[in-house]
């Protein structure tokens, strides 16, 4: 939905299925738009889409894709940006660290990025901008040689190229970005500068380049790396990297190691998607478990006495967890406390809890439909309190 400073929100439509395009279109007619009678049934309806490589592929076709344009005028909806982190399919099978497959030292995470963006500037509305967010490069133990890192930035430029063509030809204003998570090649404000500063050196137009490849800052990620949302924003705002989009999530926090604290976590142990654990205690460097089994395991063996961990598992954003969890909200709204002091800084907001099916009991009290409807409301009253929501004239 449209709100103040030229701004867009909506939820991610990862949280549902959707290997190929039936599918993906199915979730729209039956779940999307009931979400939107829930919350916007009178202004036009704003759709964070979430397409597989299969997907793209047959959206792709000129039919389908005007009978996609054809319903969103139909249903008073519009697309602004596209999740292209993962690949293929999202749910019901085993994820994990395959979500980072094909990586960007592979053209075929180029070429399905690209057609993710030739799609795009098919469905924007005028006057607004598009993104596509995706992965950091790759997974850290992915990458063994610098041939793999060049090749990275290689394809980065390649799919840059592809970008400023399209805006130049359709005049529209197309931006990529760069989502960093926990051991992704890059995955904390110092990681990402450094990542910055090596593609922008290697490239003939630094400027234009930073206006079309940027970053998508998840709330949730972030803060699992224990940083400061100001801190974060204002040191990567002021190295020119553009915000293309802020991702609104939540993480799992844990300070409280007891018997029955440890059980409770043990509960969010699942075989779908990738749950990595970063411990600390006091000021003492930040110790990574690639996903929660490990960590409860040192736990349980004695080689883990931190006394924090921050998992990441997104929750609800409207409900907190009772004690002894907590959740990374704290993140969430200090980075919409820094933004609407300069709304200029990211017009794009995305809700993007996709756990929904694999959460414990506690937090499944009901439908996915009714889960994202209370996120709105949520965010939509933090947003309100920040000046985010236009008022119309009496």
């Amino acid at each position: 939905m449209r709100l103040a400073h030229n701004a867009h929100l909506a939820y991610c439509t990862n949280v549902h299925p959707g290997k190929d395009w039936e599918e993906t279109f199915r979730s729209l007619e039956n779940d999307v738009l009931r979400v939107r009678r829930n919350v916007c049934p009178r202004q036009p309806y704003a759709i964070g889409l979430r397409l597989s490589a299969a997907s793209a592929q047959e959206l792709s076709d000129p039919r389908t894709l005007l009978a996609f344009r054809d319903w969103l005028q139909e249903n008073d909806c519009y697309v602004f940006t596209i999740n292209g982190f993962p690949y293929g399919n999202f749910h019901n099978q085993r994820v994990k660290e395959q979500v980072y497959r094909p990586d960007w030292t592979t053209p075929e995470r180029l070429e399905y990025t690209n057609r993710l963006f030739d799609i795009l500037a098919q469905l924007l509305p005028p006057g607004v901008s598009g993104s596509v967010s995706t992965l950091p490069g790759s997974f850290k133990r992915f990458i063994h040689s610098s041939e793999q890192s060049e090749a990275m930035r290689q394809n980065l430029y390649r799919c840059f190229n592809h970008i400023d063509s399209l805006c130049q030809t359709h005049q529209l204003d197309l931006h990529l970005g760069l989502e960093p998570e926990p051991l992704g090649w890059f995955e904390n404000t110092s990681e990402t500068l450094s990542f910055f500063d090596q593609l922008v050196d290697g490239h003939p137009d630094p400027e234009q380049l930073l206006q079309r490849v940027g970053l998508n800052y998840d709330t949730c990620h972030f803060a699992l790396e224990y940083e400061k949302a100001a801190d974060s924003l204002q040191r990567l705002s002021s190295n020119g990297i553009r915000l293309s989009k802020i991702h609104l999530s939540s993480a799992l926090k844990l300070r409280t190691f007891d018997k029955p604290s440890l059980t409770l976590i043990e509960s969010f142990r699942e075989e779908t998607y990738l749950h990595q654990v970063l411990a600390r205690s006091n000021q003492s460097p930040i110790v990574r478990y690639e996903d929660l089994p490990l960590a409860l395991e040192a736990r349980e063996n004695g080689r883990d006495a931190s006394e924090e961990w921050r998992i990441h598992f997104h929750i609800p954003l409207h409900a907190d967890p009772e004690l002894p969890l907590e959740s990374t909200s704290d993140h969430l709204l200090e980075t919409l406390d820094f933004i609407s002091k300069s709304p200029e800084l990211c017009q794009h907001f995305e809700m993007e809890t996709y756990t929904w099916a694999v959460l414990p009991d506690q937090l499944q009290n009901k439908s996915v439909v009714d889960q994202v409807s209370d996120e709105y409301r949520w965010i939509l009253s933090q947003l309100d309190r920040r000046g985010f929501i236009s008022r119309s004239p009496a």
